[in-house]
């Protein structure tokens, strides 16, 4: 099984451990780029695929991922690519 679809897995059980560093690497597969609009924008971020757009605050102190924040960006990914999900 090739390291995306590993990603894919293991994001689609909702982990208490998400990292922010695989959460961008999981939009990348699904053809996102990361923007953080500048030096103003503090921990807010942008992951963007031509006109579509998923907004959220980077997890901090540490890098984990809130699950609520994950099942938000299930749902977004899912009605986007529906089709990258089926393993």
């Amino acid at each position: 099984m090739s390291s995306k679809k590993k990603l894919i897995r293991r994001f689609s059980n909702i982990p208490t451990d998400f990292t922010f560093d695989e959460l961008v690497r999981l939009f990348a597969i699904f053809g996102f780029e990361l923007d953080n609009k500048g030096r103003t924008s503090g921990s807010r971020v942008e992951f963007i695929r031509g006109v579509e757009t998923f907004k959220m605050h980077k997890p901090h102190p540490g890098n984990i991922v809130k699950q609520i924040v994950l099942m938000d960006i299930y749902r977004f990914l899912y009605s986007k690519d529906n089709e990258l999900f089926k393993i």
